[in-house]
């Protein structure tokens, strides 16, 4: 099979939930630890049906590029910084799934001649309640949804009390930073905040938007542990 799967959703909502910036080192290592472990297993499995059913047509010409790849992919990984007891915990599993790759792979070849893609999963994230799609951050803090019946409600990212819960607040100050939100669209000031924490919020728009960089600095950090490309 020719096939790639996407991957990867959800990233930006993970990242706010377990305290992270999007556009920071932390959150562009666990980022990429986690498409590295995604990527590592679909191709180790890729390996395994290989071995029972064969290679992809075309392989046999395309063994040493392949494998090749495959030797860059956990190149990329191994190279990956840590910062946390999370992101190692993720870069150990991953590693090993990168072993087991290209051992495999040396020996069976692989079913799939690419394994992975990061799609915008706008569908796919909603149906799946997802606060934000894909590789992006979320859109903004607080959003306006039109009811069928008519009118609207205004809806608070449901990722932003877990975040500041993550972050050591207490419930009462997590409701009062969430009924700022609310009634700002930014947590710029937010009751008990500390500025220190701002950056877990920043957004693709707003009064903390994310730079252009911060999108591609992101893209940069996973796009060595995917098949594909990256759509943003």
């Amino acid at each position: 099979s020719l096939e790639s799967a996407d991957i990867v959703d959800g990233v930006g909502a993970l990242l706010m939930a377990v305290g992270r910036g999007y556009d920071s080192d932390a959150g562009r290592s666990l980022a990429a630890a986690i498409t590295s472990l995604m990527t590592g297993a679909s191709y180790r499995r890729s390996a395994e049906l290989a071995a029972v059913v064969g290679a992809y047509n075309g392989y046999a010409l395309n063994a040493a590029a392949h494998q090749r790849v495959m030797r860059k992919h956990q190149a990329a990984n191994d190279d990956l910084r840590t910062y946390s007891d999370l992101d190692a915990q993720v870069h150990k599993v991953a590693t090993a799934e990168w072993d087991q790759v290209v051992r495999l792979g040396a020996k069976d070849g692989f079913r799939n001649a690419q394994a992975s893609v990061l799609a915008p999963t706008g569908t796919i994230g909603f149906m799946m309640d997802c606060d934000t799609t894909g590789i992006e951050p979320d859109f903004s803090l607080v959003k306006f949804k039109k009811l069928v019946g008519g009118g609207s409600m205004q809806i608070v990212n449901q990722t932003i009390p877990r975040a500041l819960r993550t972050l050591g607040y207490s419930q009462e100050t997590v409701e009062a930073i969430v009924e700022y939100i609310a009634d700002h669209g930014h947590v710029i000031d937010a009751p008990g905040l500390k500025p220190e924490h701002y950056e877990v919020f920043d957004c693709a728009m707003g009064a903390r938007a994310i730079s252009p960089m911060g999108h591609v600095r992101m893209m940069a950090a996973t796009q060595p542990f995917l098949s594909g490309a990256i759509s943003k």
